[in-house]
Parts: structure tokens; C-alpha cells; sequence
């Protein structure tokens, strides 16, 4: 499980991407750039991780974070998450299961605004491969927007 009240715990950035996701809070907000507190503690005090839709990301730029191998043993293994996408010109979260081969499995593909709210998901990870969990982040087209982060937790089956 992946809080990030202190770091990224075993999640590491991409190198395959164009930016990437940042640790923060919310304790000094601007308007449209994020949730108001975290997801976890509900305070904004609280860490998440997060991309913005603006300078200097260009539209269609990526941000990737990949959580550790896992096991292809793993049967019934899920991942559960909270995620934000608030803002008139969000981009897309991706979510994919991609395999040690390289062979990567859209498992979850949002656009768009999403409300200004924490919402929660759970996918369901199998396969014959060991594989890892990749986080995508899309900027959108002009300033106004995020996407965050929180709670990323695999099952204990995982």
C-alpha cells in the first residue's frame, strides 16, 4: 500500500515518458489545481502524487509511475485506488498491466473531467507473465486541470 505521506514507497518513475508525477499537498491550493486535501488523511496536509495540465507540459505529454514486479503466481490479485481529475482542459489517466516482456494491456482509460472529488476504482491483475502496474498521466490542451493520485493498495493476493 502507497500513501505517499512520505515518498513513493516502491513505485518508481518511467523513463519512457515526458514528465513526471509529483509529490504534494494541498496546504497551498490555487484554484483548479488539484484537491483541496488528500484522500487518505482528508487534510491538506496530506500527500498525493499529481500532474497538471499546463506549463510546461505540452498537451499530449505522459507521465508514468510503475509499481514493483509482481508476481504472475498472484491469482485474484486486484488493485484498488483513489483518483482526481478535476478541470476544464484535463487530459486522460491510463492505467496498464504491463508484462517483464514489455507487452503492455490498457486495463483502465479515463478523459476528460471527473468531478472535483476523490472517486475510487479496483482492477482486476492476472496473467501468465510477471507484470507491473503503470499509472499514465496525459496532460490535456491548456491550464485548468489535474490529476492525482492516492491509496494505491494491491490486494493480498498480490
Amino acid at each position: 500500500r502507497c500513501n505517499f505521506e512520505f515518498d513513493l514507497c516502491d513505485w518508481k518513475q518511467d523513463e519512457n515518458d515526458d514528465f513526471n508525477w509529483n509529490l504534494r499537498t494541498s496546504s497551498t491550493p490555487r484554484l483548479g489545481t488539484g484537491p483541496a486535501a488528500d484522500h487518505t488523511l482528508q487534510e491538506p496536509s496530506g500527500h498525493y502524487i499529481f500532474i497538471k495540465s499546463s506549463f510546461p507540459q505540452l498537451p499530449g505529454q505522459k507521465a508514468r509511475i510503475s509499481s514493483p514486479v509482481i508476481s504472475r503466481r498472484s491469482k485474484n490479485c486486484k488493485i484498488l485506488f483513489y483518483y482526481y481529475m478535476y478541470g476544464a482542459h484535463i487530459g486522460s489517466l491510463i492505467v496498464y498491466q504491463r508484462t517483464t516482456a514489455e507487452h503492455e494491456k490498457i486495463l483502465l482509460l479515463l478523459t476528460g473531467n471527473q468531478g472535483n472529488f476523490w472517486k475510487s476504482k479496483a482492477l482486476t491483475l492476472d496473467g501468465d507473465e510477471d507484470f507491473q502496474v503503470i499509472f499514465e498521466g496525459v496532460a490535456g490542451k491548456g491550464s485548468g486541470g489535474a490529476i492525482a493520485l492516492d491509496d494505491l493498495t494491491l490486494s493480498r493476493e498480490c
